[in-house]
């Protein structure tokens, strides 16, 4: 079991960054594939990127190829994702994600409380 604490996000203008970091206050996350998710208002939760448990592989939502970077050091367990070039529809709470199984492709186990990012025009 883990229990993953995310934060970083924030107001941020567009073409701007900001870096989500994810640590587990319980558990370890080098047992884990890693990933984040993000919820827009009204809509759905989705996917947006996962990483292996060594860091050998990762995926990315199409919608955030090229911008985003998933990244992970099992010794410091924690998680994080740079967001670069930001777009206002990159709006959403993300939250991070961990599960045993590799994702995309299912609903992770164990989830982060959310950070909130903000992406003004």
């Amino acid at each position: 079991q883990v229990q993953l604490v995310d934060s970083g996000g924030g107001l941020v203008q567009a073409g701007g960054s900001l870096r989500l970091s994810c640590a587990a206050s319980i558990g370890t996350v080098s047992n884990y594939n890693m990933g984040w998710f993000r919820q827009a208002p009204g809509k759905e939760r989705e996917f947006v990127a996962s990483i292996t448990r060594r860091g050998g592989a990762t995926s990315y939502a199409d919608s955030v190829k090229g911008r985003f970077t998933i990244s992970r050091n099992n010794a410091k367990n924690s998680v994080w994702l740079q967001m670069d070039s930001l777009k206002p529809e990159d709006t959403a709470v993300y939250y991070c994600a961990a599960d045993s199984r590799w994702f995309p492709g299912l609903v992770p186990s164990y989830w982060g409380q959310g950070t909130q990012v903000t992406v003004s025009s």
